[in-house]
């Protein structure tokens, strides 16, 4: 069984720095990583990870294409990284760009209403839905500091989609919601979904975590560490100290991304 961080980011060398200033700027955050493959890569290799999984969302429907050949790329030229796609929904193609994700290899997509501008729960998307459901998983960001009616993604959207479309695999970023932790028990609790770990524990008192650890069965959780956010050995010890884990129980949760990703 492979150990997987499966919230990862790594862009090309001529957008790396770029990208770091911005998430910087949006997020308030230092950053742990350079956003480079390289420095991912010797992280992974220091702490006995096998596999990152890579994200990136176009923003726009122009950057629909680059950001899938970068994928298409790393999932085919880089051992060790699994690479998920992205989509647009203005992007006037993307029945076809699904088309070529799928023959790359791709096995995911990456959304970020936030950031892409486009509520998630908005019917536009729900062709690229069907389509996806049996052919991808998606992963969302899922939250942001403004109130969930207010956001474009929520983790009562989370749920509203899967109810529509209980065949596809979703996996709701940071916990369900990123400073949205305090609806994740009411909005998704019972509801088919996984949760990655990542930008999560640094945020969150004990009593919101109790509230997450009996809303989402631990069962459902993927590690994620949102590199280069931050740095994947602190995700793991933070983890393991804050919910007093075995290293047993860590590595299950470590390997668990085997169960969606084979």
């Amino acid at each position: 069984m492979r150990r997987t961080d499966i919230h990862t980011h790594a862009f090309h060398p001529k957008i790396a720095e770029k990208a770091i200033t911005q998430l910087n700027t949006y997020y308030k955050i230092v950053p742990a990583g350079n956003g480079t493959l390289e420095h991912l890569r010797t992280l992974m290799q220091q702490n006995r990870i096998d596999r990152a999984v890579v994200h990136s969302a176009a923003t726009t429907p122009e950057q629909v294409q680059p950001a899938n050949n970068w994928a298409i790329h790393l999932q085919n030229n880089e051992p060790g990284f699994e690479a998920f796609g992205t989509i647009h929904p203005g992007y006037p193609h993307w029945e076809d760009e699904l088309n070529r994700l799928q023959e790359a290899g791709i096995r995911g997509l990456k959304m970020h209403p936030d950031f892409q501008g486009v509520w998630m729960n908005d019917k536009a998307m729900f062709p690229i839905y069907e389509a996806a459901c049996g052919r991808f998983i998606l992963m969302f960001h899922v939250g942001d500091e403004r109130n969930p009616k207010d956001n474009y993604s929520c983790p009562y959207k989370v749920a509203e989609i899967k109810k529509q479309f209980p065949a596809l695999t979703v996996i709701a970023a940071h916990f369900g919601g990123y400073h949205h932790w305090e609806y994740v028990a009411e909005a998704l609790t019972g509801v088919d979904v996984w949760v990655d770990t990542s930008s999560t524990l640094p945020h969150i008192g004990d009593d919101i975590l109790k509230d997450l650890v009996k809303a989402i069965p631990r069962e459902r959780w993927l590690f994620g560490s949102d590199y280069p956010l931050y740095d994947p050995v602190q995700s793991m010890e933070e983890l393991k100290s804050r919910l007093k884990l075995t290293a047993r129980e860590l590595d299950e949760i470590l390997t668990r991304a085997d169960e969606i990703l084979p």
